[in-house]
């Protein structure tokens, strides 16, 4: 793990970033204590955003949840 100051982090950002691409991390300091750390991101090439993968499926045997909730509201006279 590389350690820099914020300053040289602004200074020097491109070599900087190069070496996360490479795989290094980065540890940026300020007055002496630290405030980031930069990492390179995981393999995303075959990962999925949340919302493009399936869901999870829920199901149960017998009456669905919708008709359960009714029955409750009418036990206890809500409607």
């Amino acid at each position: 793990m590389k350690t820099v100051t914020l300053t040289e982090l602004r200074s020097h950002a491109s070599g900087l970033f190069t070496l996360v691409e490479k795989g290094e991390t980065i540890l940026v300091l300020r007055h002496g204590r630290p405030i980031a750390e930069v990492s390179p991101v995981e393999n995303q090439e075959n990962s999925q955003p949340s919302w493009k993968k399936p869901a999870l499926r829920l199901s149960t045997k017998g009456s669905g949840l919708s008709s359960a909730i009714l029955e409750e509201r009418t036990r206890e006279g809500v409607s």
